[in-house]
Formats: structure tokens, C-alpha cells, sequence
């Protein structure tokens, strides 16, 4: 396991605060995806950061063999709970690439940019190496630009009788999330931080790799993307066919 790998994501809490995030949106959002990228049945693809797996379900669902992998061993203890034959789960780090090939890899909901910016690209090459030549690729990001125009610095949530108190900074390196809350009589205090990438920054990190992107879209609804105004950063990139 990643020593630097962050507990927040791997704790009961952080599944109580985002807890009510919207599934509905999530399942409409996979099938306008993979209407884009036009697979055929029973493509392999990779979920890399899954989560709890609720995209990876979704994949499976619409006919494809689907294999999702996070560094949270109680997300992916979850999410074993809905394996089939072609459905597979495991805890392993997506800076390291797997043993095979996928039509497909995507890397959703903002599951990039939380280590220094060497793993950034060290994570991108690792996605590189798990697809097939001319095989799709999806990064779904946030669009810091509107993240630093609409930031609430300071929040307060009540879920599950649990008083989330959240404060929120940008400096140039990260966009930070403080995360504060009582339970039990006990103080607790988690910090997400993710890294300040524009459409440039991802642009020269392609620039290290034999990927190419394709397509660039602002939203889950797949509109274009305006960099002053849309609330996601979603790339769609294509491996560049090589000879052996």
C-alpha cells in the first residue's frame, strides 16, 4: 500500500459525506460516455479510481467486461459485493500499470491529481500502458478555472447526525479541503488536497506520452468545453498505434 495514500478516502466517514452523491446523474453520464466512444459489445475497460464502483456497474450493466480498481480496500470491499463473471474488483494503485490490455481505460469523478505532479504523468503512462493501441481513454477532471470562481471557503453539512464542518483554499499547487467533525466525543480532521491542473497543464503531460486528445468536453450532459464557465474538465484521448 502507497504510505502517502490518503486515510480520509478509505474511512467511514468520507462514505457518510458524499454519501447522497447523485447516482442518477452518474448512470446517464456512462451512457452518453460510451455512446461517444461507440464500443462494441463486451469491450474490455478499465475503471481506474473507482470508488465504490458505481460507474464500473453501470459499464457492466450495458454489456461490457468491466475491471475497477481503487487504493481504498474498504471501497473496493464494497464494491466486491457486486462481482460477476464480468465484473472484477481489486485494491491496487493506478500509478502502476496491470498485467493487460483494455479497450477502454477511464479515470472518473475527479480521480487524478493527488499526489506531487511527477505521479501525475507517472499515473498518465500507466494508463497508457493498459490500453490497447488506438484504444480510448477518459480523464474527467474538474475545471479549476470555475473552482476558484465559485469556491465556498467555508461549509457546514449535517449528515447522519454528524456536523461536517469544511473549509476550502486554492493556493498555485492545490485546491485543499479540510474536512472537521465530532464523533463520539472524539475530534476528527481529514484533508483532501488535488492539484491546480488546467487544460494547459494536461496538455503538456500528453505532450511525455503516446496518447492524443481527441475530444474535450465541459460537462456530464458531454457539451463543449468553456473554459471560463464549465464545471468539468473531460478529456477523451486515443492511443497512438505503434508497431511491434
Amino acid at each position: 500500500m502507497n504510505t502517502k495514500y490518503n486515510n480520509w478516502f478509505d474511512s467511514k466517514y468520507y462514505h457518510i459525506l458524499y454519501k447522497n452523491r447523485n447516482h442518477k446523474e452518474a448512470k446517464i453520464f456512462i451512457k452518453k460516455l460510451l455512446k461517444h466512444i461507440n464500443l462494441n459489445t463486451y469491450s474490455k475497460v478499465l475503471d481506474a479510481g473507482c470508488g465504490k464502483g458505481r460507474h464500473s456497474i453501470e459499464i457492466e450493466k450495458l454489456g461490457h467486461l468491466v475491471t475497477g480498481v481503487d487504493l481504498s480496500e474498504n471501497s473496493i470491499k464494497f464494491a466486491k459485493k457486486f462481482e460477476n463473471s464480468n465484473l472484477k474488483f481489486l485494491v491496487h494503485d493506478i500509478s502502476k500499470p496491470l498485467n493487460t490490455e483494455f479497450d477502454v481505460v477511464l479515470n472518473l469523478f475527479t480521480s487524478f491529481g493527488y499526489y506531487e505532479r511527477e505521479k501525475d504523468l507517472e499515473i498518465l503512462l500507466s494508463l497508457e500502458k493498459n490500453l490497447k493501441n488506438n484504444g480510448t481513454g477518459v480523464i474527467d477532471f474538474l475545471n479549476i478555472k470555475t473552482v476558484k470562481k465559485n469556491l465556498v471557503k467555508h461549509e457546514q453539512v449535517t449528515i447522519d447526525n454528524l456536523k461536517f464542518k469544511i473549509k476550502r483554499k486554492i493556493n498555485k499547487l492545490s485546491v485543499i479541503k479540510e474536512i472537521s467533525f465530532n464523533d463520539k466525543n472524539i475530534d476528527y480532521k481529514f484533508q483532501e488536497s488535488v492539484n491546480t491542473l488546467s487544460l494547459k497543464d494536461f496538455e503538456k503531460y500528453f505532450k511525455n506520452t503516446n496518447l492524443k486528445i481527441i475530444k474535450i468536453f465541459g460537462d456530464y450532459d458531454l457539451n463543449e468545453f468553456i473554459e471560463k464557465k464549465s464545471p468539468r474538465l473531460i478529456i477523451i484521448f486515443k492511443k497512438k498505434s505503434q508497431s511491434n
